[in-house]
């Protein structure tokens, strides 16, 4: 049988994101794997941990990809990346905690694409006078990152529906930052 990386990393996401310290053994138990056959794949907890980052790159560059966020209204396009990147917000969700776990120019240069592109798209619903300028765009980009996050947790927790997730984050969002029509 072929071993499901992103599966196995995934689960690998959801244990320490709870517990940071879950051990090499835990995670193999959880994804229905040996322990040898999680070292054959991943040599050691620094191996996992860069897997993670790398998969979470990935991951939130289709999320992006697929919600097109060039298209349309810049508050559309927050919502298919919410909706979009939903499926991705588990291992967000640890890796946004864990970010002083991540360093070297490789990764540091696949943030910075991915916060880039969310910059981007928040600067132009700056620009087009949809939301609101007092905010960074800068800081806008970490919100999102921060809900997503926030989000996952609060689902795995059972204290927030699955159902009702995009709904809840697109929402807290977009009313802090649509720009006020009132004068």
């Amino acid at each position: 049988m072929a071993l499901d990386r992103e599966q196995v990393l995934t689960q690998a996401a959801a244990l320490l994101s709870r517990r940071a310290t879950t051990s090499m053994d835990e995670i193999a138990r959880a994804a229905g794997i040996s322990r040898a056959t999680l070292h054959r794949h991943f040599a050691g907890r620094d191996a996992l941990i860069r897997a993670l980052e790398q998969l979470g790159i990935e991951q939130l560059t289709r999320a992006m990809d697929a919600a097109r966020l060039d298209g349309g209204a810049a508050g559309d396009a927050l919502r298919r990346l919410i909706t979009e990147a939903e499926q991705v917000a588990g291992v967000l969700a640890f890796l946004f905690t864990e970010n002083q776990l991540f360093e070297g120019e490789e990764v540091n240069a696949g943030w910075a694409r991915l916060d880039a592109r969310i910059h981007a798209l928040f600067r132009r619903g700056q620009e087009q006078g949809d939301f609101r300028i007092d905010l960074s765009a800068a800081w806008l980009t970490e919100a999102f990152y921060g809900l997503m996050g926030a989000g996952a947790w609060a689902v795995h927790e059972g204290r927030v529906a699955r159902n009702d997730l995009n709904h809840s984050i697109a929402e807290l969002l977009l009313g802090g930052i649509r720009r006020s029509m009132e004068k």
